[in-house]
């Protein structure tokens, strides 16, 4: 990866960068750039952490505003044989400062925003590193910034073990502090990335085509998605950082995508621009999302949006620690409901690469098929440790079996339905389920998060554009399904989430009801 771009660039690749907003490492370099630009940036930026005093095996912690320079900056860190940590800039300052403290960098990568921001937090991010570099910020006390770097000779590239820690990355800390996930080149490359740099017939990408990502770019999707999307070529990427549909979307109207990655928030934040006449979503032919669940009236809406003949929604589910472990396709009926069985079912296990089964959370026995349980993964992509808690990477093990933390069913045709985390998991229904039946009846919501607490019936919180609800329709969209508390209503910006857009479940059944005592027991988050 430290010489990704520059072998892209030798090899003569054509694609066309589109940025939404300049990168925070080149705030003078515009938003259009060619991948030989690129590449002269990454070697910029690995001069820049070499003068700040970054050498092989040292620890770099990037935390700044999202963007995909993210990946840019570990490509540098990597190219002099540091460890780069992508650290979200969503993270709590005492979230933050722990990560920091288990991480120990040599050199933490931050902007003068978050700096600001952990300053208001009363926490001190720069006091857990040796050096801290702020990339968009000269004369920042205590800190180097970029006249103090600018002009720094990359060494030439290291090369390290395959199977060495490659790069950090964490979880999404739905629950709590996230852990940090250590992955080798072995792993994030060797076996994940190198699975989806194929032009797989009808989802592989193509070199006429336009790609949109539209992603939490300290995530370790996005280092794969950097590596797969250069070395497939397409003619144009587009990085959209903002998922406000009034900033979205000049950049989509200017280079329509025929290929859309997107986190599930973005997806729903950006739903208004399908129901325009001239909607920039009418050439695609694919769309991914990772992460968490996408309700079906999200699926739906851009599938028929799409003018494309046969459109396909690509839904994937994995983990940080694993990479994907299922795949599953939607397609548009001419009804306009979503063909083939409900989005909970996630499909079947990537063939060749991984395996699954079920098992009695108590016992760890195998249950039998259709029958709820813990679900276990096996994969030769799964990460190497968590960082600074490597007994509860132990206690996640089961021999070559992971522990995912989630409740599911194997179905008997060998696919995985997913029920809840088990954290959030309760006796009388599913959560997730429930959600999409929910949003299914209930045009109004953006989204329905279901909380389970320790006493009552769950909690059912309802996302939407103004945080009003109106009592009859809500009345009439959960008829017939389980009972349920007095159902609370909020604006999108009211709910707490991840750097990724998920709910954080935890603090939201603290926010509201004073207690974060779930329903799960939480053992193996």
């Amino acid at each position: 990866m430290g010489v990704l771009f520059d072998e892209c660039a030798a090899r003569g690749t054509r694609t066309a960068v589109h940025l939404d907003r300049p990168f925070d490492i080149a705030p003078d370099g515009g938003t259009h750039w060619t991948v030989p630009q690129l590449a002269a940036l990454v070697r910029e930026s690995a001069g820049r952490l070499a003068a700040a005093g970054v050498r092989a095996g040292d620890r770099v912690a990037i935390v700044k505003d999202n963007h995909w320079d993210y990946d840019l900056l570990a490509c540098a860190a990597v190219r002099l044989g540091a460890v780069p940590a992508q650290l979200s800039a969503h993270l709590s300052g005492e979230a933050l400062g722990t990560l920091l403290h288990r991480l120990a960098p040599r050199l933490l990568v931050t902007s003068a925003r978050v700096l600001e921001r952990a300053r208001r937090e009363d926490c001190g991010p720069a006091a857990a590193a040796a050096a801290t570099y702020v990339v968009d910020a000269d004369g920042v006390p205590g800190t180097l910034g970029p006249a103090d770097v600018r002009g720094g000779r990359a060494p030439g590239p290291v090369r390290r073990d395959d199977d060495a820690p490659l790069i950090v990355h964490h979880t999404s800390g739905t629950t709590g502090v996230p852990k940090l996930v250590v992955h080798s080149a072995r792993t994030i490359i060797g076996k994940l990335a190198r699975f989806e740099a194929v032009r797989y017939p009808r989802i592989g990408v193509r070199r006429t085509d336009t790609v949109l990502n539209a992603n939490a770019y300290s995530h370790g999707r996005t280092f794969c998605w950097t590596a797969t999307a250069l070395c497939l070529a397409p003619a144009r990427i587009l990085v959209l950082t903002d998922d406000d549909p009034l900033r979205a979307d000049p950049l989509l109207r200017a280079h329509p995508p025929t290929v859309v990655e997107a986190l599930p928030s973005a997806y729903v934040r950006l739903r208004p621009l399908t129901g325009r006449l001239d909607n920039a979503f009418r050439d695609v032919r694919l769309f991914t999302s990772t992460y968490d669940a996408v309700h079906p009236p999200t699926i739906r809406a851009y599938l028929t949006a799409s003018r494309h003949r046969s459109p396909l929604w690509m839904q994937g589910w994995g983990q940080t620690e694993t990479g994907p472990l299922t795949f599953r396709f939607h397609t548009r009926t001419a009804d306009g409901h979503l063909g083939g069985p409900g989005v909970r079912n996630l499909g079947r296990p990537v063939p060749v690469k991984t395996r699954l089964r079920v098992v009695d959370p108590e016992t760890l026995r195998p249950v039998p098929r259709g029958k709820s349980g813990l679900v276990l993964a096996r994969t030769a992509a799964r990460a190497l440790t968590y960082l600074g808690e490597e007994h509860r990477w132990s206690a996640k093990q089961f021999g070559d079996w992971w522990n995912t933390g989630d409740i599911g069913v194997h179905r008997r045709d060998g696919s995985v339905e997913l029920l809840d985390r088990e954290v959030d998991h309760g006796d009388r229904l599913s959560c997730l389920s429930t959600e999409d039946l929910i949003e299914d009846r209930l045009p109004q919501a953006l989204e329905c998060i279901v909380l389970t607490g320790t006493d009552g019936p769950p909690l059912p919180v309802v996302v939407t554009a103004d945080g009003s609800l109106d009592a009859q329709r809500w009345r009439e969209a959960v008829r017939e399904l389980p009972p349920l508390a007095d159902p609370v209503a909020l604006a999108w910006d009211d709910v707490p989430r991840t750097g990724t857009g998920k709910v954080r479940r935890a603090a939201l059944l603290q926010q509201l009801t004073g207690t974060a005592a779930t329903g799960g027991t939480g053992r193996w988050t």
